[in-house]
C-alpha cells in the first residue's frame, strides 16, 4: 500500500487531523457524547495551504487523509481537540483507521533522514514505507509489541499505579516484549518483575491497535501462583489486589485495561 501527499475529494471518505494524542472533531455532540462528524476536505486542504501541519500523507486504498497539526491553538471554527481513544470508545466506525492513520503519522514524524548515510527519505512509490533519496534503504513502520495483563487471585484482580504515566489510576500490569520472548514469558517476566507475583495458566484474549506512539497491546489474563506483592520502584507506585465491587479508579473506556478489568472480555 503506498502513501502520497495528494488526495482526491470524492475518493477520501475520512480527514483525520491529529495533535499528539487528539484528534480534531466538531463541537456538536451526539446522544453518545462524542462528536461524529470529523473535519472535511475542505479544513483539511486549509490545514495544509496555511503551513499549519507538521506532516501529512494519504493512503487512497484506504480512503483517508491524514496530518499532524503543527499548533492546538489555532483552531478552525467549530472544532475542539479530543482524545483519540474517543473514537475507540463510542466504537466509532473511523476509528480502526484512524489508529492505522496516527500509528502512520507517529512513525513518519520521527523517521525523516536515513539511518545508513543520513540522506533524506522520500515516500515509496508503492508501498507503506520511505526510502533514501541518496543510498536507496527503505524503512517500514515499527510495531512495538506490549503484553498487558490481568491477574487474579480467587475473586481479586492485581491493579498497579504506574510511576511515569497514569500515576491517578489503577490499572493492569503491561509491558514490552523483548527479542526471542513467547508471550507468556513476556507475561510472567513482567508481572514477577512489577511486583514480584509469579503466575500461571496465561492465556491470550484480545488485541489492540494502540498508536501511543505505535504499540500493538496484546491481552492476556492469568492466575496467580505465588509471593507476596513488591513492587518495582523505578515502575510502580503502588499495586493492590481488588475485588470487582471495590474497584478505585480506572482507564476510562475505550483501552482494552478497561475491558479487561470490567470483565468485558
Amino acid at each position: 500500500m503506498s502513501m502520497t501527499k495528494y488526495f482526491e475529494d470524492a475518493d477520501t471518505d475520512f480527514f483525520f487531523i491529529f495533535h499528539e494524542n487528539c484528534i480534531l472533531v466538531k463541537t456538536q455532540m451526539n446522544a453518545g457524547g462524542l462528536a461524529d462528524e470529523l473535519p472535511d476536505a475542505d479544513i483539511y486542504r486549509k490545514c495544509i495551504e496555511h503551513q499549519l501541519a507538521k506532516d501529512w500523507f494519504t493512503e487512497p486504498q484506504n480512503r483517508y487523509a491524514a496530518l499532524s497539526f503543527e499548533d492546538p491553538q489555532l483552531l478552525p471554527a467549530g472544532y475542539i481537540w479530543v482524545p483519540l481513544r474517543s473514537l475507540f470508545a463510542a466504537e466509532h466506525p473511523a476509528a480502526p483507521l484512524a489508529a492505522r492513520a496516527a500509528g502512520i503519522i507517529n512513525w513518519r514524524l520521527s523517521v525523516r533522514f536515513c539511518s545508513f548515510c543520513g540522506g533524506p527519505l522520500s515516500d515509496h512509490k508503492y508501498e507503506t514505507a520511505r526510502k533514501c533519496t541518496l543510498c536507496g534503504h527503505e524503512f517500514y513502520p515499527s510495531i512495538s509489541p506490549c503484553i498487558i495483563v490481568l491477574v487474579k487471585k480467587e475473586d481479586k484482580m492485581l491493579l498497579a499505579r504506574h510511576l511515569q504515566r497514569n500515576s491517578n489510576v489503577y490499572t493492569c500490569l503491561a509491558g514490552y516484549m523483548e527479542p526471542g520472548e513467547r508471550i507468556e514469558e513476556c507475561v510472567e517476566r513482567e508481572v514477577f518483575e512489577e511486583t514480584g507475583i509469579k503466575v500461571k495458566n496465561i492465556r491470550y484474549t484480545k488485541s489492540q491497535a494502540w498508536p501511543f506512539p505505535d504499540q500493538l497491546m496484546i491481552g492476556c489474563k492469568a492466575e496467580y501462583q505465588s509471593g507476596e506483592i513488591r513492587v518495582q520502584q523505578s515502575e510502580i507506585q503502588e499495586a493492590r489486589w481488588f475485588s470487582s465491587d471495590e474497584l478505585p479508579a480506572i482507564p476510562p473506556p475505550g483501552s482494552l485495561a478497561w475491558e479487561l478489568i470490567t470483565g468485558k472480555i
